[in-house]
């Protein structure tokens, strides 16, 4: 018997119509899930398929009210025996965000894959119905299982925890630059490459907290971006606000300049969470390197983008971690 997966649908591009064939603008999350499975008549002999629309957004609006429903839902979904996958449907402006949250939050080893597309669903050569049918293949295969969250795009396997967007147009833009990939798909035959080495899903010590309400309400984390003579009141500004935490999008080596970098101690003396990462799109942020972490009571996002540094550290001040705790799931995640 083929294995069952459901697609759950939030929007994106690959949901998206423009006016016509050949223009580069659209309007995203446009088609419904249903239309979208119409659209891959041979999804069939892949996998019995399901269908659910989550949201229809474009992926810059999604929030977390969103995910943290498709979390639940996907996590509601795999205690169901005849539930072998879930594919979720999204756009790529913030896939990789909500590939990592999921790679925290769902509490399951069944095959989570997120695909999109990065030309409308009527565009010349779109990629989305392709993409489509490559993850729904991941999805259903018994060996994506224990592999964490993956996001399938291009004939690539992605794993959560590394990849991200490179590209504002092409339809390579996802890249696993640090990591490598998990594997390749072509026309649904798949081929792994490794496991993920980091800890996720049923093994995450978040996953438990979206099976069941209440949930828990996320802090507001800020990313501060460094750049050349970067006023050290953004920082006073983002607190003032709300923020809780504040993640430093850093030059290099996650640097900052001395202004910032003695006013962001300061925060840290009296109990909030600063965490370095790098506007830099590949290395590792290291402690204690041009900076004395130790002293002045940072955290260093080892290798989460800014972007990832954030929803961890989010899901670590909902569950009032110290410091030296937060530091090690930058380690562990």
């Amino acid at each position: 018997m083929k294995s069952h997966v459901m697609i759950l649908a939030t929007g994106g591009t690959i949901a998206g119509i423009s006016q016509t064939p050949a223009q580069s603008d659209y309007c995203a999350g446009q088609m419904g899930v249903q239309d979208m499975i119409d659209a891959v008549p041979d999804l069939k002999q892949v996998a019995r398929i399901s269908g659910e629309q989550i949201a229809n957004v474009g992926s810059q609006d999604m929030s977390f009210d969103i995910l943290i429903h498709l979390t639940c839902r996907i996590n509601e979904l795999m205690t169901q025996d005849d539930i072998h996958g879930i594919v979720v449907t999204h756009g790529t402006d913030t896939m990789e965000e909500t590939a990592f949250f999921l790679n925290l939050a769902v509490n399951s080893p069944k095959p989570v894959i997120l695909t999109g597309a990065m030309r409308p669903a009527n565009a010349i050569s779109a990629d989305g119905p392709l993409n489509l049918f490559n993850a729904v293949a991941v999805a259903a295969d018994p060996d994506a299982r224990e592999r964490g969250v993956l996001v399938v795009m291009n004939d690539r396997i992605h794993g959560a925890h590394s990849l991200t967007k490179t590209n504002t147009t092409s339809v390579e833009t996802f890249l696993s630059p640090v990591n490598g990939l998990v594997g390749t798909v072509n026309y649904g035959k798949t081929a792994y490459f490794r496991f993920p080495f980091r800890r996720h899903t049923c093994l995450s010590e978040f996953s438990s907290r979206f099976c069941q309400p209440p949930h828990p309400a996320l802090p507001r984390v800020d990313i501060l971006y460094a750049c050349v003579d970067m006023p050290p009141d953004l920082i006073d500004f983002s607190l003032a606000a709300g923020a809780r935490g504040i993640v430093i999008a850093g030059d290099g080596n996650g640097n900052m300049n001395q202004g910032t970098m003695k006013n962001a101690a300061q925060k840290a003396a009296q109990g909030i969470c600063i965490v370095r990462s790098s506007r830099v799109p590949t290395g590792t942020v290291g402690r204690n390197v041009e900076l004395d972490d130790d002293s002045l009571g940072f955290i260093v996002s080892d290798e989460l983008n800014p972007a990832k540094a954030r929803i961890l550290l989010m899901l670590a001040l909902a569950k009032k971690y110290g410091t030296s705790h937060i530091q090690q799931l930058f380690y562990t995640y």
